[in-house]
């Protein structure tokens, strides 16, 4: 159990820091897009640059139309800042002296709401708008089969839960 709680805060922080940047880089590109600071129109007008703060140097290169700007890039990295966010409290878990409480399973059951329910509606959303490339379907499909996953881990921990208050009670 040892290796476990190393390996889960390991990835406690990477988490927390790589949710931490995609919503930092949302927070910042739509500043950006909103004031026009630090946005650099090139291709004839059909693209911009986000720079670096106060340079010149190109951060993210993006279309200039608003349903791309929505659907196909602040929405993918706010997405992933979230799953990221919720990754990193799954993880935060398995560190934790006491494994089965309810909290723990309610940081599970978001995960796997989230995985199974959020990306295949924001795809087809996303697919009235903008083109969406074939591999998008198969990253719905990982986060549909990772949420089935953490729903059995979930129900584990349901019973987990159960069985250590009934155990509570009988001391």
């Amino acid at each position: 159990m040892n290796q476990t709680k190393v390996i889960s805060r390991i990835l406690f922080y990477i988490c927390s820091v790589v949710s931490a940047g995609y919503l930092i880089i949302v927070l910042y590109s739509m500043l950006c897009l909103a004031t026009g600071f630090s946005v650099t129109p090139y291709g004839n007008g059909q693209y911009l640059h986000i720079n670096y703060p106060f340079t010149e140097q190109p951060f993210l290169n993006i279309e200039d139309n608003y349903p791309y700007i929505i659907f196909s890039f602040l929405l993918v990295l706010f997405s992933y800042g979230i799953f990221f966010w919720l990754s990193a409290k799954v993880f935060r878990v398995f560190f934790q002296p006491k494994l089965f409480t309810q909290e723990h399973v309610l940081h599970l059951k978001r995960f796997y709401l989230y995985n199974v329910f959020i990306p295949l509606p924001l795809v087809i959303i996303a697919s009235f708008f903008v083109e969406v490339e074939s591999i998008v379907w198969g990253l719905v499909f990982i986060h549909f089969m990772l949420g089935i996953f953490c729903l059995f881990l979930a129900n584990i921990f349901k019973q987990g839960l159960h069985l250590q208050n009934e155990q509570d009670l009988f001391i």
